[in-house]
């Protein structure tokens, strides 16, 4: 399972964590976030893929809805964004705890 880092947690950082997927191939489970980077504004979320404390920046940019996510996987030669399509098992939402 890659988590999100704390800093956007609902209780102790910007509460831009929006959910979590599995993946359908594998079963892996990945936690995603609200893209506030900036960069790449057309991608909504941030996917995270590795745990962060022990990644680079530990997020893909991409897009998920509830069958499928397209993270960007790298660059081409003209500095185009590539897409890898994950087909998902099951994604859910995380609802903030009203109170």
């Amino acid at each position: 399972m890659a988590f999100a880092p704390s800093s956007v947690y609902f209780d102790c950082g910007d509460g831009s964590i929006l959910g979590i997927f599995e993946e359908r191939e594998v079963g892996n489970y990945f936690e995603f976030s609200e893209n506030n980077t900036g960069l790449f504004p057309e991608q909504p979320h941030l996917i995270w893929v590795r745990d962060p404390w022990t990644m680079d920046q530990g997020y893909r940019f991409g897009t998920v809805k509830k069958t499928v996510a397209y993270i960007m996987v790298e660059e081409d030669e003209f500095g185009e964004p590539v897409f890898e399509r994950w087909e998902l098992k099951k994604c859910r939402e995380y609802k903030r705890e009203e109170g």
